[in-house]
């Protein structure tokens, strides 16, 4: 997984525990909800980019 990658996913995940906090305090369930989202959108992405990983490490070790 690339560094840009990385920082992108990171931030999708935090901006999301912010949403889900704020909406928590202000009782606004649609943007809690909407911060959930955010946080398993940036989990699965997280998730591809480490089969991503996986696979090149795969190949490299065939190729040596």
């Amino acid at each position: 997984m690339n560094l840009g990658d990385k920082i992108k996913n990171k931030a999708q995940e935090f901006s999301g525990k912010a949403k889900e906090a704020l909406g928590d305090a202000t009782d606004d369930h649609s943007l809690e909800a909407e911060g959930t989202a955010d946080r398993a959108e940036a989990g699965t992405k997280q998730a591809g980019e480490h089969v991503k990983d996986a696979v090149k490490d795969i190949k490299d070790g065939f190729s040596k």
